[in-house]
């Protein structure tokens, strides 16, 4: 492939977004700077900042700038005084559910990778982990979170809705990545309680025919869940609706070890944004602790959907390196821990060619060196 370019809106939102934003575009200039492709970069808020400047969780503005772009790249939103506020007429949140209907982002796609180096720190046990490497695609645009909701004199309501299209779009998405993995789907649900559920059964199966190579089966969300724990190695490919999915994927963050390596995307037929799956860590704002490969990884879910497949295997080989080396912020590393911009600079020296960082160097000379 050619010379490309690309703009991309960054959308660095609330708390160590904009840290780990940082960390994620000095990795992309160094695969430009590697490969001659030009990124271009245009900075918008979304979140509780835009709330604070604008009064709106999504300014026109940025909506605008995400329609010009060739892909979106989110930090994190979110700030304790929406959430500890349920009167709140405005939150973080809204912006980006408005966001994902507005640009058509209907499939999230969530990869969870048991990282060998770093089994020790998944509360789970090795033996049941070790090896376990999933895609989670989750439908992002319909569902309870974007049904009718509202309050009755002594209660309230939300209403869970699916259209068959809705779910058939996704669906198609989730066998065809079945089909380049192991060649299994398995669709979660709650099809003994919902109609909501039924109906998406119904639209696998009547779709599964046309993918004869891909095995599928069904499982109850409940019971998902707990197999999540017990054996998540069964796990290829799982389908499942917007809630289910939320609640799933950040379960299966366990596995991994920590929330700060989990990228994903959200995709749609004309807009794709790119977002590590950790919230906005307020606690962690400008102390330099955030963990930026969750960010970075996005990054590289980025380079692949730009058709960048070289460069994307060469952002996920210098992310195994700092692994590797340790180069670690605290959460993963307590004894010799580096900052978030430590971190991001070592992987975009490894992208950059170089085997081992300064930073490393640096470590090794000092003693500080640790390899897990």
């Amino acid at each position: 492939m050619g010379i490309l370019r690309k703009k991309i809106a960054v959308l660095a939102g609330d708390g160590i977004g904009p840290e780990v934003c940082h960390e994620a575009i000095k990795v992309l200039d160094a695969v430009a700077e590697r490969f001659g492709h030009r990124f271009t970069y245009d900075y918008q808020l979304m979140g509780a900042c835009a709330i604070d400047a604008t009064g709106d969780p999504l300014p026109e503005s940025t909506l605008a700038a995400c329609r010009a772009a060739d892909a979106i790249l989110l930090g994190a939103i979110g700030d304790p005084k929406y959430d500890n506020n349920p009167a709140a007429k405005v939150r973080p949140e809204q912006g980006l559910l408005r966001l994902r209907k507005e640009l058509g982002l209907y499939a999230n796609i969530r990869p969870v990778t048991a990282y060998d180096i770093l089994l020790p720190h998944s509360p789970l046990k090795a033996d049941r982990i070790r090896g376990a490497d999933m895609l989670i695609y989750r439908e992002l645009t319909g569902g309870i979170y974007f049904g009718e909701k509202g309050r009755t004199e002594n209660g309230a309501f939300d209403h869970c809705t699916y259209t068959r299209p809705e779910i058939t779009r996704i669906t198609h998405l989730a066998f065809q990545s079945a089909q380049n993995r192991r060649k299994k789907l398995t669709l979660v649900d709650k099809a003994n309680v919902l109609e909501t559920s039924r109906l998406w059964r119904e639209v696998v199966q009547e779709l599964a025919p046309a993918y004869p190579d891909v095995a599928v089966d069904y499982l109850f969300v409940d019971n998902a869940a707990m197999q999540l724990i017990l054996n998540p190695k069964q796990f290829d490919v799982m389908l499942t609706e917007n809630m289910f999915g939320d609640i799933l994927s950040d379960e299966a963050s366990v596995i991994a070890g920590s929330l700060g390596l989990l990228p994903s995307a959200s995709v749609g037929d004309k807009a794709a944004l790119f977002e590590p799956i950790h919230g906005s860590y307020p606690q962690a704002k400008g102390k330099s602790i955030a963990n930026p490969i969750a960010t970075i990884l996005s990054v590289a879910m980025m380079l692949e959907h730009f058709g960048l497949q070289e460069a994307a295997n060469v952002v996920k080989e210098a992310v195994q390196d700092a692994l590797v080396q340790n180069v670690l912020t605290p959460e993963l590393n307590a004894t010799s821990p580096s900052t978030t911009e430590q971190v991001g600079t070592h992987i975009a020296q490894c992208v950059l060619g170089f085997p081992t960082s300064q930073l490393h160097r640096d470590n090794i000379k000092a003693g500080l060196s640790t390899i897990i």
